[in-house]
């Protein structure tokens, strides 16, 4: 506990970089054997299994398989189930420990991990980008620079932890503390202040969390 409120209470906001290695050096996100670890989110089977089986389905329904670019790979354990389903898969994240500790845990022909701050540098081509539950934990501004460079793929599959019923969207929040789920607000790229422009909006899949902890959303958007 007295970890967590180290962060809290830091008056100056930290860079997402510093903010996400203190995630996973003081275990805010819980743990297991290793070192790093994504949170239950990433873990728990009720969750895990049905949205793997859901982007599995998505992407075994081209005639040839696609790349995907997926930002914010977190410890790798759904990502990896994934990779066999692709052309190319493209793995990134901030943590350079983490991006280091995932080339030795996971190898593949078609299997790449890159170390971006997906906000400030760019970003690879693929035909798909996974972002899953990454935008949630950023400030308006990070999302917004993010948003400006989703419009150079064609398939986003984005996954969200959204309050329950109805809720104002985008809440501004500092970087790398907390959601914007105790503001009763979550992410919705086409809502304002992004407002990104798609083609078509499908939702994929929704994980009701209980307790009244809202609900884990995956939507897929094809945009022009």
């Amino acid at each position: 506990m007295k970890k967590e409120n180290k962060i809290i209470k830091n008056k100056k906001p930290w860079p997402t970089k510093k903010a996400m290695e203190q995630v996973y050096d003081m275990k805010l996100w819980g743990s297991n054997y290793s070192k790093f670890y994504s949170g239950d989110g990433s873990h728990q089977s009720e969750i895990v299994k049905p949205y793997i089986a859901i982007v599995a389905s998505f992407l075994t329904s081209f005639k040839n398989k696609i790349s995907v670019l997926d930002l914010g790979c977190g410890d790798f354990n759904i990502g990896k189930n994934l990779v066999h389903l692709t052309n190319t898969y493209i793995a990134v994240d901030i943590v350079p420990d983490l991006i280091e500790h995932n080339k030795k845990q996971f190898k593949n022909r078609n299997l790449s991990f890159q170390c971006l701050d997906i906000a400030e540098d760019h970003l690879p081509k693929a035909d798909c980008v996974i972002l899953r539950q990454v935008l949630q934990h950023l400030s308006n501004a990070e999302v917004q620079k993010i948003a400006s460079k989703l419009t150079n793929y064609k398939y986003i599959i984005l996954t969200e932890h959204l309050p329950n019923g109805n809720f104002t969207p985008n809440k501004n929040i500092i970087s790398g503390q907390g959601i914007r789920l105790k503001k009763q607000s979550g992410i919705d790229l086409l809502a304002a202040p992004f407002h990104l422009k798609v083609q078509e909006e499908k939702q994929l899949l929704a994980y009701n969390l209980k307790g009244n902890k809202g609900v884990i959303v995956t939507t897929l958007y094809k945009l022009f």
